[in-house]
């Protein structure tokens, strides 16, 4: 089993990925694969809303969105993490998951989301929600921890001295190991729930 791991942070190694990390050591000690790209610091546009997607089964843009696509289709889970900026996700993860999610057609129903955040005192909370609206709009169960999955520093390396937060951390990677073998070991026997047609109802008549 596999976990896709994205840090959303400019800085490979702050605060956010030392969040990340704690996660990360509780699914490799559970025999969970992980693969980590940091994608905060990179070059990544906003959707333009073109229906590229739609007719092509990619992003228009050919970046990184489109590498990380079949990675994304491969894994059975994906944790994602990001500094707080402004009681928000840092933009350039919205605009990667934002394009991520729309454009790819493969589904995604089962695969396990998590998220991650780090914030120097207040709106964690609310960029936490944000991250787990791609997950729960795409049927793929979201993974709790012990407290809201939120982790605090300001300075460099700051991040390590909360130790309540690293233990959230640690909880989470543990609830998202036992939550990915709890799913296969249900798709072994069950298959996946039944799924209606889609239907679309607009709100203008």
């Amino acid at each position: 089993m596999k976990v896709l791991i994205l840090n959303g942070s400019p800085h490979p190694q702050g605060n956010t990925a030392i969040g990340l990390r704690e996660a990360e050591s509780e699914l490799n000690k559970a025999g969970i694969e992980t693969e980590w790209i940091t994608v905060g610091s990179q070059d990544i546009r906003g959707c333009i809303a073109c229906g590229y997607c739609k007719t092509h089964g990619e992003c228009v843009f050919h970046d990184i969105v489109n590498e990380l696509a079949p990675k994304f289709e491969a894994a059975d889970g994906l944790l994602v993490g990001t500094p707080v900026y402004y009681a928000q996700p840092n933009a350039t993860i919205l605009a990667l998951l934002q394009r991520l999610f729309y454009s790819t057609p493969f589904e995604k129903r089962m695969k396990v989301g998590a998220s991650v955040v780090c914030c120097r005192r207040g709106g964690a909370s609310a960029t936490f929600d944000a991250l787990n609206k791609y997950f729960t709009i795409s049927q793929m169960p979201v993974v709790s921890s012990q407290y809201w999955n939120s982790i605090h520093g300001r300075t460099p390396g700051e991040a390590a001295e909360d130790e309540e937060g690293k233990q959230t951390m640690r909880t989470l990677g543990r609830n998202m190991a036992f939550l990915m073998k709890s799913i296969a070991l249900g798709k072994e026997s069950m298959g996946l729930p039944e799924q209606d047609p889609g239907i679309a109802t607009n709100f203008i008549r």
